[in-house]
């Protein structure tokens, strides 16, 4: 139905007319106010043409129906509908069908006859308005659930791109570790393996952005030195602070700083704040980062030197999509969340996070207070990646995927962890393969071009002797829907781009 002729049903008044004068007297009544009015000679027809929509319905005393089959159709009305009934009664005092109608039809209004002209115009016409109002308030619902459902969309398919890259890098990062390599490529992927943590951590929370606006993001908490996690953001954003060739100034104190906090998050924090100083710092200045004791508390400043913040902008910089210099072209380049973030995180480590800046033209400072952890707290020192134990024996396994780079990578972890690897590009050659190879376990891609990873697993399932052959969706995908569809499309596990060698030692360990 189009929109046009939609509009127009919702706009009738239904008359619930069983002899048909009466409708057509009402008909000539409101003609001239240009009300459309639709004749129903009984209930079911009543019923029809409410699903087809409609502004209100105007019925006489005596055709009340007592058997509640009007207010069951009342109450089928979605949500938003709050339907205006008018009602012609008679005269003096109100009948028991009228109190029953009063109780159960919702928004009823009473017209007592013999009614005026006017009267009955105007109590339809502010029926009309206010059914009209309700139909701006489904569209402004279904804009609201068309704008979740694009966002949804975005985050997931977002997430997806994201963790494709993430997948060769986590399996290049596992063939160093996997190889032994002694200084300094050690230090390499130990720096890489925290980086590619943490971009898995956040990748996960872009799935989850309700919770990060409510607060909700899950804390993993230990007892941190508070220096390793200013360098951990220092490194984070280092190439930043060198491509706009600022001087960099870290100060930390003689004395080690110990806070009870999520190293991830905390991280993030003065990674975001250095960040901050970075855009809006012209190329060529001066970026500070400084660390001190204050009454049992860690007191954390990032200042630079930038372009400032105006006085006015001071209370509202830490508010959603607020930008402090939304008419500098700086500005545009960011999405207005990143402060919003800090303070949230910050919050939830049970500290405080203010601004300052003497304004425009003189540069600004973010300030970050902290509680500092029990002196007798326990601290866990930071432990080495052990390089992953080679499983000896394993049957042949096949890698399906159409990024060579994630196949070729992957193929050579699971080389290194001792099994006898195929790798092919897409899910026919995977078929092709598959009689003459004989894998125990086929890794699989869903995504693929033509025939992607749930036909494939389909196809694999249908053939005699799958039974036992273990199939694993490797995928971007992670959300719980996207599990639901691999297990009816007959793999037994579902693992999230980029597995980890351990995750990749287990499932291996596990097979006959």
């Amino acid at each position: 139905m189009s929109g046009d002729r939609s509009a127009e049903l919702e706009r009738r008044l239904l008359v619930l007319a069983p002899v048909g004068k009466d409708a057509a007297l009402v008909e000539s009544m409101l003609r001239k106010d240009a009300v459309t009015c639709l004749a129903c000679h009984d209930l079911d027809c009543v019923g029809r043409e409410l699903e087809r929509g409609a502004a209100a319905l105007l019925l006489a005393e005596e055709a009340l129906p007592r058997d509640g089959r009007l207010a069951e159709m009342i109450q089928r009305q979605p949500p938003w509908s709050d339907l205006p009934i008018l009602v012609l009664t008679r005269p003096g005092a109100d009948s028991a069908d009228v109190g029953r109608a009063l109780r159960t039809l919702g928004n009823v209004t009473l017209l007592e006859r013999p009614v005026r002209v006017t009267a009955l115009a105007s109590a339809v016409h502010s029926a009309l308005r206010a059914r009209e109002r309700q139909y701006e308030t489904r569209a402004h619902l279904q804009e609201r659930e068309h704008a979740d459902r694009l966002k949804d969309e975005f985050l997931a398919t977002l997430a997806h791109e994201l963790r494709n890259p993430l997948a060769p890098i986590r399996n290049s990062l596992s063939l160093l570790r996997l190889s032994g390599a002694s200084e300094p490529p050690r230090q390499i992927w130990e720096m890489m393996d925290r980086q590619v943590d943490h971009i898995v951590r956040l990748v996960d929370d872009l799935m989850e952005v309700s919770r990060i606006t409510r607060g909700k993001i899950e804390l993993r908490k230990s007892v941190l030195d508070l220096a390793e996690v200013i360098a951990a953001a220092v490194e984070t954003s280092r190439p930043l602070i060198e491509s706009a060739h600022h001087q960099l100034n870290i100060t930390l104190p003689p004395e080690r700083l110990y806070v009870d906090a999520d190293s991830v998050r905390l991280a993030q924090v003065f990674s975001n704040l250095l960040n901050n100083a970075v855009r809006y710092t012209d190329p060529g200045g001066r970026i500070g980062i400084a660390a001190q004791r204050d009454d049992g508390h860690a007191v954390v400043s990032v200042s630079d030197t930038g372009i400032g913040i105006a006085p006015e902008a001071l209370p509202q910089v830490f508010d959603m999509f607020v930008q402090g210099h939304a008419r500098d072209s700086r500005a545009q380049s960011g999405l207005g969340i990143g402060l919003t973030l800090v303070r949230s995180l910050v919050e939830m480590h049970g500290g405080s996070v203010r601004a300052r800046s003497a304004g425009p033209g003189r540069g600004s400072e973010f300030v970050v207070r902290l509680p500092l952890a029990r002196p007798d707290a326990p601290r866990e020192p930071a432990s080495a990646h052990a390089p992953p134990r080679k499983i000896a024996g394993l049957p042949r396994v096949m890698v399906v995927d159409d990024n060579h780079d994630a196949a070729d990578s992957l193929a050579a972890v699971l080389k290194m962890l001792g099994a006898e690897v195929r790798v092919t590009h897409d899910g026919q050659a995977a078929l092709d393969a598959l009689d003459a190879f004989r894998p125990a376990a086929v890794f699989l891609d869903l995504g693929m071009p033509g025939m992607d990873g749930y036909q494939t697993a389909r196809q694999i399932r249908l053939r005699d002797g799958t039974r036992a052959l273990k199939l694993i969706a490797l995928t971007g995908w992670g959300q719980d829907s996207d599990r639901r569809q691999t297990e009816a499309a007959g793999f037994n596990q579902h693992l999230v781009k980029p597995a980890d060698v351990e995750t990749l030692q287990a499932v291996l360990a596990s097979l006959p």
